[in-house]
């Protein structure tokens, strides 16, 4: 969807924050659905990657990039200040903090790529019917969720475990230090992200927290539009023209993504490759609805009345960036050239692309990367073209499963910054999943948007998502080769081989026990 310039902005507005895992958002979007060139600011940042699998930040330090990053984005506005009428925040899925009874962190944020507990994870499936819990929650025993880190934190911190009064994510314990204790709260969006959520009765789910030794005390009391908070205290007087607007409880940004591109409903499965990647798709599911997650993804909230059905990458562009650092290469370097232009499956590598772990579909919890098939005759440029194909034979995995679930021959639609700033990564991509992708264009805030856009309703500006335009309207069209499809068959076989023989396999869905 094209932006439109500030004089051009339909008010009132909306402000949009983005808590990302590589950078803070606050961008601006008009009642029209479309982001205002100019308006809003941005602030890169990275979490602590420790040695042993650690992914995190300082609580603190992750608040002051939030309220600097504000600032800038207050300065940006000028007179449409005036204009600004909600606010609506995306963050990033599964991050867990500890806080104390006054509100003081206790423990850091730890990410979803954090894999620390992945023994903690693997304890939890043999003390536990990970099928039920599974079927319950939509979430497996992993590493990115809360219960192994819960079980972790206990483990390793016990005196900080101890001390904490709550647990919430980053996005929770921001919201309550603007707008007061209550206002964190969390959204069915972000509590179904945790691994303790029925995602079907939409409530903490009791066995699971009374294994885990927990009480909903211990945990943000859940809540959903049309509840909003409001800032109050010294944030109030820092930013006056957002003293009395309306923010909303953070959502999932995979959630959000999905609206920001459009696909909600059977006909339009979002793929996004970013820092990390996922596929998803958003069917109606009311409480009390009979529906099930497919056993190798996972099912989480829009809302009350949607599910977001799909799986998650744990590499993406960071593999990328790992390798243009380990080989002194660039994006827009002679070696991406030359690996652009190489032949599907032309290098004779198998990778597998693990360097943060890996999520869908397997679940291997303690995965690493691998390559196999070196030769003297290897070069930078096959090494980043085997990376970028090994990416996509994970998304053509999870395609495989989410697939059944959607209209016959859905639309995917591409966005994220790492597949838009490749054309040619998204010509693999394509090929690889024999499927036609409309890639979105390259500067769209697909994320941003959706939150914009799930605060425009909430706050009764716009009726429903219905009223905004297709963002995909203004996409191109990828269309597959299916040459190229054909041999890359081939290629993800054999990755699926080497993965099996290093890895075994995580429990399949007969071995949980399903029916």
């Amino acid at each position: 969807m094209p932006s439109v310039s500030s004089d051009a902005a339909l008010p009132p507005l909306a402000l949009a924050i983005d808590l990302g895992t590589s950078s803070f958002r606050a961008l601006v979007v008009d009642r029209g659905g479309r982001l205002v060139e100019g308006l809003g600011a941005q602030l890169p940042y990275r979490p602590e990657v420790t040695s042993n699998g650690g992914v995190q930040a300082n609580a603190t330090e992750l608040f002051s990039l939030l309220v600097e990053t504000l600032d800038r984005a207050m300065a940006s506005l000028g007179e449409h200040g005036a204009d600004i009428a909600t606010v609506g925040v995306a963050s990033f899925w599964h991050a867990l903090l500890g806080i104390d009874g006054v509100g003081r962190p206790v423990t850091s944020v730890l990410y979803w790529g954090d894999t620390r507990s992945a023994p903690d994870a693997a304890a939890l499936r043999r003390a536990l019917p990970e099928a039920e819990v599974l079927d319950r929650t939509g979430c497996r025993f992993h590493s990115s969720y809360w219960p192994a880190k819960l079980e972790w934190l206990r483990r390793v911190w016990p005196e900080a475990a101890a001390r904490t009064a709550r647990w919430l994510g980053f996005a929770e314990y921001a919201l309550g230090r603007l707008c007061g204790e209550p206002a964190q709260a969390m959204s069915i969006s972000m509590a179904s992200g945790c691994g303790l959520l029925d995602v079907h009765d939409l409530v903490w789910d009791e066995p699971l927290l009374t294994a885990l030794r927990l009480s909903p005390a211990m945990l943000p009391p859940l809540v959903d539009p049309p509840t909003s908070f409001s800032l109050t205290g010294e944030w109030a007087v820092r930013w006056p023209v957002l003293a009395n607007v309306p923010w909303f409880p953070a959502l999932g940004d995979g959630a959000c993504a999905n609206v920001g591109a459009g696909a909600i409903g059977p006909s339009r499965i979002a793929l996004t490759l970013g820092t990390s990647g996922a596929m998803r798709l958003v069917l109606p599911a009311p409480p009390g609805a009979e529906w099930h997650a497919p056993p190798r993804l996972w099912a989480y909230r829009l809302d009350r009345e949607r599910a977001v059905l799909g799986g998650a990458l744990s590499n993406g562009g960071n593999l990328m960036q790992w390798l243009w650092g380990l080989l002194g290469a660039a994006p827009n370097g002679s070696e991406m050239t030359a690996a652009a232009a190489l032949e599907p499956d032309a290098h004779g590598l198998t990778l597998l692309p693990f360097v943060a772990g890996e999520r869908s579909p397997e679940w291997h919890d303690r995965a690493d990367g691998v390559v196999t098939g070196l030769t003297l005759a290897t070069t930078p440029a096959t090494l980043l073209r085997a990376a970028m194909e090994a990416v996509a034979f994970r998304f053509a995995a999870i395609y495989a499963d989410l697939r059944p679930l959607a209209d016959p021959d859905p639309q995917i639609v591409a966005g994220g910054a790492a597949i838009l700033s490749s054309p040619a990564w998204l010509h693999i991509v394509a090929d690889t999943l024999g499927a036609p992708l409309i890639a979105l264009p390259a500067d769209d805030e697909v994320t941003a948007r959706g939150a914009a856009a799930m605060a425009l309703v909430a706050a009764g500006i716009i009726p429903s998502l219905a009223d905004l335009p297709d963002p995909a309207a203004d996409g191109r069209a990828i269309p597959p080769n299916h040459a190229n499809h054909e041999r890359y068959q081939a290629a993800m076989n054999r990755q699926a081989r080497l993965e099996r023989q290093l890895f075994g396999r995580e429990s399949t869905w007969e071995d949980l026990g399903a029916p």
